[in-house]
């Protein structure tokens, strides 16, 4: 990819965000009811292309359960409130009702408690108990502590994710986790993130991770670019980690998935996530809105609550429709927002895509009005 000189001595890549392309309908259409929008990773079928983020105001064993049976997948921060404290039901009533700035302190408070192995267990045990896959997240500092546990309550895949996670981590003070040891002695599939770079998404391959999160710090609850000067333009991220895929399988023959993970916020963020190259995304804010989410007026991710460094807001957020109609319809509206495999199945179909394979080889676009886009391109 050109780049373009900042400065003398500074050149900086172009990137693009999902706003700023769209994706171009090919000569054919389809019926939406041909379309087939489920995707595999390892032995596990899952119906939509669609991830439950490991925020609190997002995934809980219930909405787990509820992500699972519209066949999609939640993942549990084992990190998290539901592993710190039993009854969470008090706790979210409080978040809810307190200012924005005065919850994200008081969360701080409250992840200050240790995380319980026992509540690891039990929450585990409880989506798996429904009969949906079970999934969880924990961060590179604690996988070995506590990954034993989601294993011991039959975990079925393992997210090891972070702001930024690389295969290569060097530390003059602790010993550092080796993804690459550590993944192959799992018995269990495990996907690791973020990343934003070629490089970086193919280190992370090499791991044996049977999926790699693409994007850092896009979304709307996210300050990572204030705090940290970090954030991740979400298609040409998608895009590097697709090209870095098809390297890792041409040396391997393993095929690697791509989930999109940032400021997706609508069907049509997901069509162009997938025709950019992803495989599946994983989604927060319109999660986070639905009415029978764990804490329906207020979203916030993992890093909001960090003791010493937040890096994200606690949203205010208005909850209209049910996890399900966001999901799966009726929309309530002609933004986007609800009915998004709705959305993603007309999309297909209006491009002539049949599956979600077949539609990552979509065409693509740059808009004229992009802040990226240059006259002499």
């Amino acid at each position: 990819m050109t780049e373009i000189e900042i400065g003398l001595g500074k050149s900086a890549k172009q990137s693009y965000r999902l706003d700023d392309i769209v994706v171009v309908p090919s000569r054919r259409t389809r019926d939406p009811d041909d379309i087939d929008t489920s995707w595999q990773i390892d032995a596990y079928l899952f119906d939509i292309p669609v991830l439950g983020a490991f925020a609190d105001s997002i995934t809980s064993p219930s909405t787990a359960i509820q992500m699972g049976e519209l066949g999609g997948l939640g993942v549990l921060d084992l990190e998290g409130l539901w592993t710190r404290y039993k009854d969470l039901e008090p706790i979210m009533s409080k978040t809810a009702e307190m200012p924005a700035e005065e919850a994200r302190k008081y969360l701080q408070k409250l992840y200050s408690q240790p995380v319980r192995p026992e509540l690891v267990i039990s929450r585990i045990s409880e989506i798996a108990a429904a009969g949906i896959y079970a999934a969880g997240r924990v961060g590179p500092s604690r996988a070995t502590e506590l990954i034993p546990y989601a294993i011991e309550a039959e975990i079925d895949l393992i997210v090891i994710a972070g702001t930024v996670v690389s295969a290569e981590h060097i530390s003059s003070s602790q010993e550092s986790l080796n993804l690459k040891t550590f993944i192959r002695s799992l018995q269990i599939p495990v996907i690791v993130g973020g990343c934003t770079s070629y490089q970086a998404a193919l280190h992370l391959m090499r791991t044996g991770a049977a999926g790699v999160l693409v994007g850092i710090g896009s979304d709307d609850a996210s300050t990572n670019s204030q705090v940290l000067g970090i954030e991740s333009h979400l298609a040409t991220a998608i895009a590097d980690a697709r090209a870095a895929r098809m390297r890792h399988l041409d040396e391997t023959g393993v095929y690697c998935h791509i989930i999109a993970d940032g400021a997706i916020g609508t069907a049509g963020d997901i069509a162009k996530a997938i025709a950019c190259g992803a495989d599946a995304v994983m989604l927060e804010l319109p999660l986070a809105s639905a009415l029978d989410s764990p804490c329906p007026t207020r979203h916030w991710n993992f890093t909001a609550s960090h003791k010493k460094l937040p890096r994200g807001h606690v949203l205010e957020v208005t909850a209209q429709s049910t996890l399900s109609e966001i999901i799966n319809g009726p929309a309530r509206s002609a933004d986007g927002t609800t009915n998004l495999l709705g959305g993603l199945r007309t999309s297909m179909a209006k491009c002539g895509y049949t599956d979600i394979k077949d539609f990552q080889r979509a065409n693509v676009a740059v808009l004229p009005t992009s802040s990226n886009f240059r006259d002499d391109q």
